[in-house]
């Protein structure tokens, strides 16, 4: 077994016994070489075989394995638009879908600069308009954006984070769960949010996607 399908594995596991994955909801993907290996359809992430994953091709054709999850295309194409993509997490996790469900703070972020590690682990996290869960539009959409970035929310549906790794993917999965349930706790309160000049120094210090 591969070092790539062991991290997924436990990865889906960490992430259920968080509460963030419910159900058979959320899918994972890892870039082996130049193949993604990725969680199959109805997945339970508890409970990940890493000898039984979907082994995809950079467009999405699949190459081996079971039939893939349906969300797919939404992680080929992270790995497409950013050559230091090396892992997709999908959640359907509570905060993150609620604030999806919301207007969004600016263009760029659906989430406005509350914490300095939401900053630092996620960075800029636009709201994708809805489309029907594995809509190849959708990711098309999201391949196409003019800024860089390494998380979204899919309207009405949940978070999506890349990372260089597996484990700074779910770190920032995590981190843009809990920056979620803070902006849902504030509700309508005005809050302080970082300055734009507190939110640069931290993208420049930390290589984060941030800023106009």
């Amino acid at each position: 077994m591969s070092a790539s399908r062991g991290d997924l594995a436990a990865a889906g596991a960490h992430l259920a016994a968080l509460g963030l994955s419910p159900g058979s909801s959320g899918n994972l993907s890892v870039l082996d070489g130049d193949r993604i290996l990725i969680t199959p359809t109805g997945a339970d992430l508890a409970r990940i075989d890493p000898d039984a994953l979907s082994v995809l091709d950079l467009e999405g054709g699949h190459l081996d394995g079971p039939r893939p999850s349906k969300e797919f295309p939404l992680h080929a194409a992270f790995y497409r638009r950013d050559p230091a993509a090396r892992a997709v997490v999908h959640l359907h996790s509570r905060h993150a879908t609620a604030v999806s469900c919301l207007p969004p703070w600016s263009r760029r972020s659906a989430v406005p600069p509350l914490t300095p590690y939401f900053v630092m682990r996620v960075g800029q996290t636009p709201l994708l308009p809805y489309a029907p869960p594995g809509d190849a539009e959708q990711a098309g959409d999201l391949e196409r954006l003019p800024f860089p970035l390494r998380a979204a929310l899919l309207q009405n549906h949940g978070p999506a984070v890349a990372g260089t790794s597996m484990g700074a993917a779910v770190d920032a999965a995590v981190e843009l769960e809990e920056v979620s349930a803070l902006l849902l706790a504030l509700g309508e309160r005005p809050a302080r949010l970082l300055t734009p000049a507190e939110a640069e120094v931290l993208a420049a210090k930390y290589g984060s996607p941030w800023g106009e």
